[in-house]
């Protein structure tokens, strides 16, 4: 059923009230950005016909056999975790909300919005459409939490001062060094709270996910890695800076991160480690830098965007592909596997789903996945919800900036859930 919809955005809030109602559904919204790359405005899935969820040893392995079996519609979730898998790694810090570390689903139900047109993909379209219609939204209403912290902002800045030691040393150039702020006995409402996230902070890759009774609400501005026909891209983010109170101060502060040093050496190195994840999937000389430092402007901050492209090689599938490059250099820092190893050794809780990806995979095997930043992750059995926040952190790095940064990040979910942490 392909029809035209009058009230687009009422239409796709009723619509992901609809789908939260199954065990599993998927919301993936571009939110109208400009995007060459993007397949579609906003993509729903609903209704678990067949699932996987596995846990770090054999998983990529099993979503490749799961793939095999269901070439049309995908989507699901890879979580930061899954290096143990790709590397030998591990993590013993303590995780409260308890997702699996991979989850895919052939869907049900697929609702797909593009160029102003609604295709519903169901056994009964009719029946999905009368029942979406039928949906009464609810205003949001910001629960009370007592929020708490991972670091002190003084242990923040004294473990931040302790990585830098090891840069010093040689050790690594470069980290990303995250921290979580969570609450426990929290009660939320995930659909108000996203729709309220979208609203403040709409991203190219905002994302609803729910599997079973855990939440994922996203307002990521980063993509992992696409596919589109025999081309990946991936774009690294690696530089942030706060929005102006005008268009003249906006225009200032862009023109600073363009030239800010730091945040340059960050980029660039980043770029360099994704350009070599790509040489495991890529035909021989078509890995290239097709954007470096492009600044890119979102509700709450500037982002220095660059763009990493290659062609797939004939002989590397898509799942490989993914796990070539799993986890996003953005993610980890440089060198890439000592990064890893001594943020599980400074961070104080598991990453999880934070710092994974969340996407899909198409009938046509393309496929597209985000960096889950900027993201509350809430288990409504126990009731602990969580944010996760990081910076880069060089040799330059000024360990109070960092922090700030950290908070700048964080304003959007602050801000949904009437919280402060300044």
């Amino acid at each position: 059923m392909i029809l035209q919809i009058t009230d687009l955005n009422l239409f796709k809030q009723k619509a992901l009230k609809w789908a939260a109602r199954f065990d599993a559904c998927s919301y993936l919204d571009s939110n109208n950005f400009n995007d060459p790359y993007s397949k579609f405005d906003t993509l729903i899935t609903a209704g678990i016909h067949d699932s996987i969820t596995a846990h770090t040893g054999c998983a990529f392995a099993e979503l490749e056999t799961f793939r095999t079996k269901y070439p049309e519609w995908l989507t699901g979730f890879l979580s930061y975790d899954l290096k143990n898998e790709v590397e030998l790694l591990s993590s013993e810090n303590p995780d409260q909300l308890n997702f699996p570390d991979l989850f895919f689903f052939a869907p049900k139900n697929i609702i797909i919005l593009n160029n102003g047109l609604v295709e519903i993909i169901a056994d009964d379209a009719q029946a999905v459409l009368d029942d979406i219609n039928a949906e009464v939204l609810t205003d949001y209403e910001p629960r009370t939490l007592n929020l708490q912290a991972r670091f002190s902002k003084a242990d923040y800045v004294t473990t931040v001062n302790q990585i830098k030691d090891h840069i010093s040393r040689g050790d690594i150039y470069v980290t990303n060094f995250c921290q979580e702020f969570f609450a426990s006995d929290a009660n939320i409402d995930p659909v108000a709270t996203f729709l309220q996230l979208n609203r403040i902070s709409p991203t190219p890759f905002g994302t609803f996910y729910k599997w079973m009774d855990n939440y994922i609400l996203c307002a990521s501005p980063e993509r992992f890695l696409a596919k589109r026909g025999n081309k990946l891209i991936s774009q690294p983010i690696k530089g942030t800076a706060k929005r102006g109170e005008t268009a003249e101060e906006d225009e200032a502060i862009k023109a600073q991160l363009r030239n800010h040093t730091k945040e340059l050496q960050e980029n660039v190195m980043i770029v360099d480690l994704v350009r070599n994840d790509l040489t495991h999937s890529a035909k021989p000389g078509t890995v290239k830098t097709e954007e470096l430092f492009g600044v890119y402007t979102f509700k709450q901050v500037h982002q220095m965007i660059s763009t990493v492209v290659c062609e797939l090689s004939d002989d590397i599938s898509p799942v490989e592909a993914i796990r070539n490059t799993f986890p996003m250099g953005s993610m980890t820092g440089a060198p890439k596997i000592r990064s890893m190893q001594l943020m599980d050794k400074y961070e104080r809780s598991k990453r999880g789903i934070y710092s994974g990806a969340i996407g899909y995979f198409s009938p046509n095997n393309d496929f597209d996945f985000n960096v889950v930043i900027r993201t509350l992750l809430y288990n409504r059995s126990n009731k602990y919800l969580s944010f996760t926040t990081g910076s880069a952190i060089t040799y330059h790095a000024d360990a109070e900036r960092e922090y700030d940064e950290c908070l700048l990040k964080a304003k959007a979910i602050l801000q949904v859930l009437g919280q402060s942490l300044a």
